[in-house]
């Protein structure tokens, strides 16, 4: 038989048929071998084959993947982290202030993203704390991803325990899974959008001015039968995962343009003479902002907030 899986504990999956109906099946061992470095060799979004072996629900295969995303594990070295699998895209929710999202982790989640071919969109919440100033930099941050990069851009206030419509529209009919730091509102905005999921909410610490998680594992949740969103724990830092230096600059749209156009073919667009992406950066076609995170990234610093 054949299920969709909607929900990871690591130990055990919620699987959903095709009648609709959920039951909980565990791993053959045998995936665990073939998955070395991988921590989890299925995530929310796979298609598996079941059988039923000794009155319960074994998952004996996997159906092949049409993408799949991924981080580097933050508590196995050199093992990477299976975020979900079959996505028709997918958003980050940030916010300036309780707490506040770096350009640092916006950038390194649309690289990953790029990297795996999945459509990326930016979702600006708790707009109704900010002052004229932070408004400002958000005018400039949209302008940034939406018009110099290319990403869909949304500023909401989830107060008023309203999403609109135009919001609505972008889980409309797509399998979406959303990501972003612990006290963001991914919770608060998925019970707007599916009242049923119904999951926990809770305020950001004042001390730390960071968000509590509240989201234990990866759980698909449906608006409807053609829209499926993925909620997933609070991310504090995102490792890059199977994104080597070289390959860097192709995960970054706006330098996309002059790749392939520098003096030396190696090219790390850092102080090489002839390189075009440095002259694009001068131009302003290229923003200080991303390429700071370029940087960051080539560096492989660790500071990923």
């Amino acid at each position: 038989m054949k299920g969709l899986v909607v929900k990871s504990t690591g130990s055990w999956y919620r699987v959903q048929t095709g009648s609709g109906e959920q039951f909980d099946a565990r791993l053959r061992g045998k995936f665990k071998l073939d998955n070395k470095k991988i921590t989890n060799p299925i995530a929310v979004g796979d298609e598996v084959i079941l059988e039923t072996q000794r009155d319960e629900w074994v998952i004996v295969d996997i159906v092949e993947r049409r993408n799949y995303i991924v981080r580097q594990s933050p508590r196995k070295k050199h093992h990477d982290h299976l975020i979900a699998t079959n996505l028709d895209q997918a958003v980050v929710l940030a916010t300036l202030k309780q707490p506040r999202t770096s350009l640092g982790f916006i950038d390194r989640f649309l690289v990953t993203l790029e990297a795996f071919r999945i459509p990326g969109v930016i979702i600006f919440n708790k707009t109704d704390l900010l002052n004229d100033e932070e408004l400002d930099e958000l005018g400039y941050l949209c302008f940034i991803y939406e018009q110099k990069v290319g990403y869909p851009c949304f500023q909401i206030s989830l107060r008023d325990d309203q999403v609109s419509e135009e919001v609505k529209s972008v889980f409309s009919g797509k399998r979406t899974l959303i990501s972003g730091h612990s006290g963001a509102g991914k919770s608060t905005l998925i019970n707007l959008l599916i009242p049923e999921a119904d999951q926990k909410t809770a305020e950001v610490s004042n001390f730390a001015n960071k968000g509590v998680h509240t989201t234990t594992f990866a759980e698909m949740f449906f608006m409807d039968e053609q829209s499926g969103i993925i909620d997933t724990p609070g991310i504090k830092e995102l490792g890059l995962a199977e994104i080597e230096r070289e390959e860097l600059a192709h995960y970054f749209p706006e330098m996309r343009d002059y790749l392939g156009q520098c003096k030396f073919h190696n090219c790390l667009h850092v102080n090489e003479p002839g390189c075009k992406v440095q002259e694009a950066l001068e131009e302003g076609k290229i923003t200080e902002e991303r390429f700071s995170s370029y940087l960051s990234m080539l560096e492989g610093d660790d500071n990923r907030r």
